[in-house]
């Protein structure tokens, strides 16, 4: 049982148990600066004490705009010790939906990170009238700085704010999460103190990390996994670095040598991508023995090896992983998965080579984690992991997997049938299709409403099998297609850096090189179709892709094809793509 009852008192049990002159460390001018948790503290009081100057009261919606970053965190704590409730945005999400969501909840005053931010946000202010006061991390011309709200500080005592704190109780709404959402406005879902801390009580043990380890942020906070384990890591004691951006990641964990450091699915398919793309500049025995070693890592089981295989693996690590090791700083005990599906294969090589990703399942609405594959209660390659403790699950008739436990949210905020909807009897219906291996390791197979019937009457899980022929080097993203149609297809978009590579070793002419000359190359074609044809054999005839279409860019968040999350948004993309589809049927 974990000593604290509301999320602000995380902090001071570090303070108490294990004060950090690194709690957390910037990169600033080339240079790796910390601050401890007493500093963090004492901002965060004056913050609270100043937001209260500014008329906050307990209850009133405070809302925060920013990727990770160390002023999140303090704002996050400051606004929560004042009773306010704190309610985070992604940093990339449209205006539309950002005045949507502010007016929704009624945010009263904003925090944002810079100079776009603040722009985005002035340009919707006439039209969010609850918005009284709106400050900025980063100096901006004619913006008011976020530290300016501390100059107020000596019109509130520490002793009020104090109170403050004291009228909070466990079971108080914290925050509100918009979820990002594939179809209609967001839902902001309600997230009490104790739905997170029962999270990070539980996931203390699967996670390898202890006071002092090193791990490495990047992630937007506001996502609540990655908030969550930035509670977990002020609990137990650790450092937390924050990476300057995605391009610098890879030099950022050489860099910082993280012990742990969360990921999505799709920054582990570009990780590997890179590796795979050294491997095939590597000649003679280098190269030979480097897809060795991946090939070995392909046959890996984390139960049942044989002691030659073992042999092997052994001498792959020694010459082979260590590597990979070193790129990632060589002292990764553990990569967090989430958010999506991880493909089984990457899985399977990152744990041969002694990187192991522990992939979890879990949900805004269920704060987030159920379940997570862990060193403790064990791996299984292809599941999402046994069960965290506290956490129930069971599996209705038609599949569905239904959670109850103290992680499951309060409810959508403004939404009582919605939320009537998806909480019967105390179970939460996720929307997601699994079951049980070996009666304790639960697989997700799809989401229930992506499920499709070919006109045929064949039903076509789509999740699942994109997450398959996205194992193919060729394929960078995929959408299967063909609801109501004969036979399913898909759009594909490219992998193109790599078809330029292959191209070049192949001496094949893509004209220009473009991404568009790619995309409409009949050499480019028939080779990803000579994949498709390949992993098709794994399925029956109804599943099997028929044709593909490939598109000339990649789907993105700022494109409106993935969420802040990275899901593909499937009816905005088949609208966009409507051309294209229907000649995959005519």
């Amino acid at each position: 049982m974990i000593a604290t009852k509301r999320l602000f008192d995380v902090p001071h049990h570090q303070l108490s148990n294990c004060p950090n002159d690194n709690m957390f460390v910037t990169k600033t001018d080339g240079v790796w600066k910390g601050v401890s948790t007493k500093t963090f503290l004492d901002t965060a009081m004056d913050i609270s004490r100043g937001l209260i100057a500014l008329g906050v009261e307990a209850g009133d919606k405070i809302g925060l705009v920013s990727g990770t970053r160390y002023e999140w965190n303090v704002m996050d704590i400051a606004i929560q010790q004042t009773g306010a409730i704190v309610v985070p945005f992604y940093p990339n999400i449209s205006e539309s939906d950002y005045e949507y969501i502010f007016n929704d909840s009624g945010v009263k005053l904003c925090v944002v990170a810079d100079d776009e931010l603040f722009l985005k946000i002035k340009n919707i202010e006439d039209r969010t009238p609850a918005l009284k006061h709106l400050y900025t991390m980063d100096d901006v011309s004619g913006a008011k700085h976020w530290m300016d709200i501390t100059k107020l500080k000596d019109q509130v005592s520490v002793d009020q704010v104090n109170a403050r704190m004291n009228q909070v109780q466990h079971e108080d709404l914290a925050t509100i999460i918009y979820t990002s959402g594939t179809t209609g406005n967001p839902k902001g879902v309600m997230l009490s103190h104790k739905n997170i801390l029962s999270n990070v009580e539980s996931c203390i043990d699967p996670i390898p990390a202890s006071a002092g380890s090193k791990v490495l942020s990047f992630l937007p906070v506001c996502h609540i996994y990655e908030r969550m384990l930035h509670y977990l890591y002020m609990y137990i004691g650790c450092s937390v670095h924050y990476a300057e951006s995605m391009e610098t990641i890879g030099d950022n964990i050489r860099e910082v040598k993280p012990e742990v450091f969360t990921a999505v699915p799709r920054l582990i398919e570009k990780v590997f991508d890179k590796i795979m793309a050294k491997g095939d500049d590597l000649s003679g025995i280098k190269r030979m023995l480097f897809f060795w070693a991946v090939g070995l890592a392909e046959k890996y089981k984390v139960v049942g090896r044989s002691p030659i295989y073992n042999f092997k693996l052994k001498i792959a690590r020694k010459l082979i992983f260590s590597k990979w090791q070193e790129a990632l700083g060589g002292n990764v005990r553990a990569i967090a998965s989430g958010s999506a599906a991880l493909q089984p294969r990457l899985a399977r090589i990152f744990l041969a080579a002694d990187i192991p990703i522990l992939e979890g399942y879990g949900l805004t609405e269920t704060s987030p984690v159920n379940s997570v594959n862990s060193f403790d209660k064990g791996i299984r390659i292809g599941t999402v992991g046994a069960l965290i403790d506290g956490v129930e699950v069971k599996i209705a008739k038609d599949g569905e997997i239904l959670v109850k436990g103290p992680n499951v949210m309060m409810g959508y905020y403004n939404l009582p049938e919605a939320t009537a909807e998806v909480i019967k009897d105390g179970w939460f219906h996720t929307g997601d299709i699994g079951g049980f291996q070996e009666g304790k390791y639960l697989k997700i197979t799809d989401r229930k409403k992506e499920i499709f019937k070919t006109s045929g009457g064949k039903y076509i899980a789509p999740q699942a099998m994109e997450n398959r022929f996205k194992e193919s080097r060729f394929i960078e993203q995929i959408m299967v297609v063909g609801e109501g149609q004969k036979f399913p297809s898909a759009l594909i978009v490219p992998t193109f850096d790599f078809i330029r590579e292959w191209a070049k070793h192949k001496n094949i002419q893509i004209g220009d090189g473009s991404n568009n000359a790619i995309a409409n190359s009949e050499d480019v074609k028939a080779r990803i179709e000579k994949e498709v044809s390949e992993i098709n054999k794994e399925y029956g005839r109804w599943e099997q892709l028929k044709c593909v279409q490939l598109l000339e860019h990649e789907m993105t968040v700022e494109g409106g094809e993935l969420t802040p999350t990275l899901k593909l948004k499937r009816k905005v993309i088949l609208s966009k793509y409507a051309e294209k589809v229907k000649s995959i049927f005519e």
